[in-house]
């Protein structure tokens, strides 16, 4: 496994230069930075050049995370929406590609913080959600870039907040750089167990973020870690490990 962290533990807001945390994760011992997608389509070929070179001389390995939002929502019923974040993710991962950078994560089947005060059809939803990550994984491919499906709480999403829906779904869609994304954090407030959580999703497991139940660092809330690296080793779990405390 590699393991990583997500650059905004040293943020306070979301927008960042990403440079100085990938020297900070080089120090820390990280094998990878995770940074936000947001700002990248609009990045100059100097941007580009720059944090490409960064992460090659400290040996770091780029991942990236986003939580669309509602006009990059592939899932929207709302045709020119889609059209838009297809537009926008196709842009997104040309720079991916240039970065080296691949794998992301997040609510790539739907946006993110969701507005509940409409009204919601799941159902309807879904099936957009599933043809919307079977046009993204089109996107992707020439890029080598795989997918992670983030399993969120319900408080921030409402189509997929258990492992067993993120299973679901990523089944299918049946693409093979498309993958169930899990979570801590998430997971500690919708499974009933988070190791069998992650038995269940075994080898579409694609990419996994640790927290607290209290959003800090591995080791200062109260979540069961042995329990946790237990159940990756038994699915045989060689992926991504990306720490997201704020």
């Amino acid at each position: 496994m590699k393991y990583g962290i997500y650059y905004a533990y040293w943020e306070k807001e979301w927008g960042a230069d990403y440079i100085p945390y990938v020297k900070k994760a080089a120090q820390c011992g990280f094998d990878i930075l995770e940074i936000g997608a947001a700002p990248l389509p609009d990045w100059s070929q100097e941007q580009i050049a720059s944090l490409r070179k960064c992460a090659q001389d400290y040996g770091i390995t780029l991942t990236a995370g986003y939580g669309p939002s509602f006009d990059h929502n592939m899932g929207s019923a709302d045709a020119a929406i889609r059209e838009n974040a297809r537009n926008w993710f196709a842009k997104l991962f040309d720079v991916m590609g240039q970065l080296d950078i691949s794998l992301i994560g997040g609510a790539l089947y739907s946006y993110w913080p969701v507005d509940f005060s409409g009204t919601i059809d799941k159902e309807r939803d879904w099936s957009y959600s599933v043809e919307g990550v079977r046009t993204l994984s089109e996107l992707a491919k020439p890029y080598g870039i795989r997918l992670g499906m983030e399993v969120l709480n319900r408080f921030e999403n409402y189509l997929l907040n258990t492992a067993e829906e993120g299973i679901r779904f990523v089944r299918e869609v049946d693409r093979d750089n498309v993958k169930v994304m899990l979570d801590t954090f998430h997971m500690n407030i919708e499974e009933d167990s988070i190791s069998d959580a992650i038995l269940a999703a075994g080898d579409l497991l694609g990419h996994f973020h640790t927290g607290e139940c209290n959003r800090k660092v591995p080791g200062q809330g109260r979540m069961h870690w042995k329990e946790i690296g237990e159940a990756l080793r038994k699915i045989g779990y060689q992926g991504t490990v990306v720490m997201e405390p704020f």
